[in-house]
């Protein structure tokens, strides 16, 4: 059954079952859906499902990357950050181009399964590396030894990691959104909560991923510790086709798609930059727009409204929801850059963080060591345990208080979470302070591989404080930045919340390099030395919390002024 039949028959006719009929959606075989046998909850369980399973595989790789770098691969601390927030950085940046191919050209559905089979060859990819032999034996300083051949082998590997998440991550979140009716009340509702449960199931999947393998990666085998991810992703794969029957997909419109209605706004816009203001009121007043607050924000846009000659031929005037669509677009930049200082922050907990558990006492009982990466696991059992907290809890709580239907709006959550952040930096900086302080008294300062003798359970608070800030921060940003960004641009609003992350990451390796030229030199140790002892992390994480903190106040300007783009957050 085509589209147009669909359309033919059932037009003018008013039956309880074609009201069911969820419009602007087919299913796999073009037909329309029926909201009882459609998406919502029954194609979200398998989408979060898949996502528990790539998280898995994402994090088992991530999160012990620096114990690998600094180990096998013998790089100093210093260059394995840098390394880990350059790699960090690109595979949060790098889904603007997945999400842009989706939106574009293949849709979020192929250009997963496409980013699925990309994922598992270069997972398969990277457990080989690990059984490639070296002659780092034959090393006079096996410390410095790098196997070149093998380093090579890894870092294309790892980054088609990163490239095949960039389709991946983006794509899944929003296909899953996707599953729920903004028009109609309840799906709406349930839309916000997926965002919770999304998540909800994304820190399930890392944590047991940082719990598993990492142990499996420290204890018994690399190969085997970057070879069960590889599984992963195809058991994710299997399960995201399965659940094909029950998903819903866009219907494709035969208009211009929204980068190039976008771009034509900019384009006609500029073209007309001498327009008069008389002239844009006309045309305002015209159009009906002149009252209306989100069309004051960036009026020159509005100059895409004017034609000189009053025609419009070859469409060279945009319409006032493209240039609506522009402006969503342009409101959303002051919000993502104050967030940029929380993308430098959420950085530090696969590396210092990491780095500061290596040296402490890790022992549970006489002989089993806790491998210093696992702790990361607390910061995903910390979401675990909020998440239906904020979801059936706090949000009916603040709905009863605020009379919004969400309760608090996006950007107050997101603003939540960044000051927690902060609040995680200052924790974690006291801690290391006092981790110093005992490697002082014991004569430990020296001793780059002595056990500190400090219960590594002092990270736990700073830990803790993460996963909270994420629960607020993160989820905030994956709804705000979805929920703002114009209909056909939705991969690239996701997008967009992780390359927050990316150029934080980023940041962070150029705040690194900046701490380290400036900090050390004449054969004194700076903040950042191989020998942690030696170094100063503490002051750099209070660097880091001034950082955020102007960031926040950032934020909250910004957040003063953004005009919501529908009902949303009101």
């Amino acid at each position: 059954m085509d589209n147009t039949d669909t359309g033919t028959d059932y037009s003018g006719v008013n039956s309880p079952l074609l009201n069911n009929f969820v419009d602007g959606v087919v299913d796999y075989k073009g037909r329309p859906v029926l909201r009882s046998k459609s998406g919502c909850w029954r194609s979200a369980y398998f989408i979060i499902g898949v996502e528990v399973a790539e998280r898995f595989a994402y994090y088992g790789v991530s999160s012990n990357l620096i114990t690998y770098l600094t180990g096998p691969l013998g790089q100093s601390t210093a260059t394995a950050a840098e390394n880990v927030n350059i790699w960090s950085g690109t595979s949060s940046l790098l889904p603007l181009v997945g999400a842009f191919i989706a939106d574009a050209y293949l849709g979020r559905y192929l250009t997963a399964i496409l980013a699925s089979l990309l994922y598992i060859l270069a997972l398969a990819l990277l457990a080989f590396s690990t059984l490639i032999t070296s002659d780092c034996t034959n090393s006079i300083d096996g410390s410095s030894c790098s196997p070149q051949l093998q380093v090579v082998i890894f870092f294309i590997a790892l980054y088609l990691v990163a490239f095949a998440q960039s389709g991946h991550k983006p794509c899944v979140e929003a296909f899953g959104a996707d599953q729920f009716d903004a028009d109609d009340p309840e799906e709406l509702k349930s839309k916000s909560s997926f965002f919770n449960w999304w998540y909800f199931g994304l820190c399930a999947g890392a944590t047991v991923g940082i719990f598993v393998l990492s142990y499996i990666q420290d204890n018994l085998s690399w190969g085997l510790g970057f070879g069960i991810p590889c599984v992963m992703m195809g058991f994710a794969l299997i399960m995201f086709l399965f659940g094909t029957v029950t998903y819903r997909f866009g219907e494709k419109t035969q208009g211009k798609n929204a980068f190039a209605r976008i771009s034509h706004v900019f384009l006609t816009a500029a073209r007309n930059r001498r327009v008069t203001s008389l002239e844009i009121c006309a045309e305002e007043e015209a159009s009906g727009i002149m009252h209306h607050q989100d069309s004051q924000q960036f009026r020159f846009l509005n100059k895409a409204l004017v034609s000189h000659d009053g025609s419009n031929e070859h469409g060279t005037i945009c319409s006032v929801d493209d240039v609506e669509e522009a402006k969503a677009i342009l409101r959303l930049i002051p919000i993502w850059v104050s967030c940029l200082g929380y993308g430098i922050v959420f950085a530090q907990t696969s590396t210092f963080f990491t780095k500061q558990g290596a040296t402490m006492d890790r022992l549970i009982g006489s002989s089993f060591e806790i491998p210093p990466a696992t702790l990361q696991s607390f910061t995903g059992l910390s979401i675990i345990i909020l998440i239906p907290i904020y979801d059936t809890i706090l949000v009916p709580f603040t709905r009863a208080i605020t009379k919004k239907p969400y309760g608090i709006t996006m950007l107050q959550r997101i603003g939540i979470g960044i000051l927690v952040s902060i609040v995680s930096m200052g924790v974690a900086a006291i801690v290391e302070t006092k981790r110093l302080k005992v490697a002082r008294e014991y004569g430990l300062l020296d001793d780059p591989d002595a056990m500190i003798p400090m219960k590594i359970w002092w990270l736990l608070p700073q830990y803790l404080l993460v996963g909270a800030g994420e629960v607020f921060t993160i989820v905030g940003m994956q709804e705000f930045f979805y929920d703002q960004m114009p209909s056909d641009l939705k991969s690239i609003g996701l997008a967009l919340y992780l390359s927050v992350l990316g150029i934080g990451s980023f940041l962070s390796g150029f705040i690194i390099w900046i701490v380290e030229k400036t900090t050390g030199g004449n054969g004194e140790d700076g903040w950042i030395s191989d020998n942690l002892n030696h170094g100063h992390i503490d002051y750099l994480y209070y660097l880091l919390a001034g950082i955020s903190a102007v960031a926040f106040v950032m934020f909250v300007y910004s957040a003063k002024s953004y005009v919501y783009n529908g009902e949303r957050g009101k």
